[in-house]
C-alpha cells in the first residue's frame, strides 16, 4: 500500500489542471513519457534494494557504487526536498482545514497536523505503516471509484448523460493544440507528480521480507501509474474540453461536477486532505530515514543514527521536524523569498536522484555479479542500454528545463544548492581522511 499510494499525491487531484491547460489531450503523451522514466528508474532502484535492502536506499548505494562524496551529496539534496514538502503539505492541508473551520488561525492547523504525524512517527514505525496503509487505501478507493464514474459517463452509461467520443480529445484545436514541443513542457510539471515512487525502497529496510516486498512494489509500478495516472488523466480530458475554465481548479472536481455527482467538492477536499497527510506523514519518514543513514556512515551525526527502545530514529525525526516546522515559519512570513527560494531549490532533487540512481546501477550490477549474483532476483531489462537510454532521457528534462522561465529557476537554484552541499561533501571527507592518518 505504500508502494501504490507513493505514486498518488495532492498534485494529481489538485496541480494536473495547470498541466492540461498548459498541455491540451497531448499531456496524456508527457504522463506516459514521464512514466516510462520512473519505470525504468524504479527498475533499477529495484534491482540495488532487492540484492541490498538499506534504510539509505539510492543514497547508500551510491555511496558504494560512485563513492562517499556521490552518497553524502544526494542523501542530504534528497533529505532537504522532503522537509521543504513536510511544509508545503502542512500549509495544504492547513487551508482545507481552515476551509472547514475558519475560526482556526491557518498556522495553527499546519502546527496541529505536524505535531500529529511527528507524534506517530515517534511511536513506532509500525505506527506509520498503520498510517500511510489507511491513507493510501483512502486515496486508491477514491481514483478507483473516479475511473469507474468516469468510464460509465465517457460511454452515456449514467443517468443525464450522453456518449462523448473523442471530440474533447480533437476538437478545440486538436490533440496537441500548443505542437509536439508543449509535450515536454508538460512533462517538466508531470515529472515532479511522481517523486515518492522510491519511498517503497527506504521502508523496505524495514520490513520482515524486504526481498520481496522490494520486488512486488517495483513489479507493480507499471500498471500503478498506467491505471492512476493515465486513466484518470484520461478520463478527464475525454470528458471535458482541455482549455475548460473548470479544469484549472481541481480537474477531478470539475469531472464529478459535470455528470452530476452531488457534493464533489467537499468530497474531493477530504480525498486531496488524505493525500497530502499521507504525503506529510511519508515525508516525514522519508526524510528521518535518509537522516538515519547518513549518521550510520558518518555523513551526519551520530545521534542521527541512535535507535529508540522502538527501533524508532527519534533523533533523525525530531531534527527534520525542526526544519520543516522553520520552513511552515518562513511560509507564512517570507512566502515570496525565503520559502520561494527553498521551493526553488529543491525543485530539480528528482531528477538529480534518478541520475543518481542509473548511475549507480551501471556500477552496482558488476559489483553484485561478482560479489553474490544469487542476489540479483531483479534484473534491469536490457542492461546496459536502458539504463543509458533513461540517462539520456533525464538528462534532455534537465536541458529543457533550461528552456522553460520557471524551470530555469528552479534547476539554477537547484544546482546551487547541489554545489553546497558537494562542497561540504569534500570538507567531511578531508576531515575524515585527516582523522584517520591522525
Amino acid at each position: 500500500m505504500i508502494a501504490i499510494g507513493g505514486v498518488i499525491g495532492a498534485g494529481l487531484f489538485v496541480g494536473s489542471g495547470a498541466g492540461i491547460a498548459a498541455t491540451g489531450p497531448g499531456i496524456l503523451l508527457s504522463y506516459a513519457l514521464a512514466g516510462v522514466l520512473v519505470v525504468m528508474v524504479m527498475r533499477m532502484l529495484g534491482e540495488m534494494a532487492a540484492a541490498d535492502p538499506q534504510s539509505g536506499s539510492f543514497s547508500a548505494y551510491a555511496d558504494r557504487a560512485l563513492g562517499r562524496w556521490a552518497g553524502f551529496t544526494i542523501g542530504w539534496l534528497y533529505w532537504f526536498f522532503w522537509v521543504v514538502v513536510l511544509a508545503v503539505e502542512a500549509t495544504a492541508g492547513a487551508k482545507i482545514l481552515n476551509g472547514w473551520i475558519p475560526g482556526v488561525p491557518q498556522w495553527a492547523f499546519a502546527l496541529i497536523v505536524m505535531a500529529v504525524l511527528t507524534a506517530t512517527n515517534l511511536f513506532s514505525v509500525a505506527s506509520y505503516g498503520e498510517f500511510e496503509f489507511w491513507f493510501a487505501g483512502i486515496k486508491v478507493v477514491a481514483i478507483a471509484a473516479f475511473i469507474v464514474i468516469g468510464v460509465l459517463a465517457v460511454f452515456g452509461l449514467l443517468p443525464g448523460t450522453h456518449a462523448v467520443g473523442t471530440t474533447n480529445l480533437t476538437g478545440h484545436g486538436g490533440f496537441l493544440p500548443h505542437g509536439v514541443g508543449a509535450v515536454f513542457h508538460g512533462m517538466l510539471t508531470v515529472v515532479f507528480a511522481f517523486m515518492g515512487s522510491e519511498i517503497v525502497t527506504l521502508a523496505a529496510g524495514e520490513s520482515a521480507d524486504p526481498e520481496k516486498a522490494v520486488k512486488g512494489a517495483t513489479n507493480s509500478v507499471i500498471w500503478r501509474i498506467g491505471i492512476f495516472y493515465l486513466g484518470s488523466i484520461a478520463i478527464v480530458v475525454t470528458l471535458l474540453p482541455w482549455d475548460s475554465a473548470k479544469l484549472l481548479g481541481s480537474p477531478y472536481v470539475a469531472v464529478l461536477e459535470h455528470v452530476g455527482i452531488p457534493g464533489a467538492a467537499q468530497v474531493m477536499n477530504v480525498i486531496v486532505l488524505t493525500a497530502v497527510l499521507s504525503c506529510l506523514n511519508s515525508g516525514l519518514y522519508t526524510a528521518s530515514r535518509m537522516a538515519f543513514s547518513l549518521g550510520q556512515r558518518g555523513d551526519a551525526p551520530k545521534a542521527f543514527a541512535s535507535v529508540s527502545s522502538r527501533g524508532v530514529p527519534r533523533t533523525a525525526i525530531l531534527s527534520s521536524v525542526v526544519f520543516g516546522f522553520l520552513a511552515v515559519f518562513f511560509n507564512y512570513t517570507s512566502p515570496g523569498t525565503v520559502f520561494q527560494f527553498l521551493l526553488n531549490s529543491s525543485g530539480a532533487v528528482a531528477l538529480f536522484v534518478w541520475l543518481v540512481i542509473c548511475f549507480s546501477q551501471l556500477r552496482m550490477r558488476k559489483i553484485i555479479e561478482r560479489e553474490a549474483p544469487e542476489r540479483l532476483t531483479v534484473r534491469m531489462w536490457l542492461y546496459p542500454y536502458l539504463t543509458w537510454a533513461t540517462i539520456g532521457l533525464i538528462g534532455f528534462v534537465v536541458g529543457y528545463m533550461f528552456t522553460d522561465h520557471d524551470g530555469r529557476i528552479q534547476m539554477i537554484l537547484s544546482l546551487v544548492a547541489a554545489a553546497v552541499v558537494l562542497a561540504a561533501a569534500a570538507i567531511v571527507d578531508r576531515r575524515r581522511k585527516a582523522a584517520a592518518a591522525g
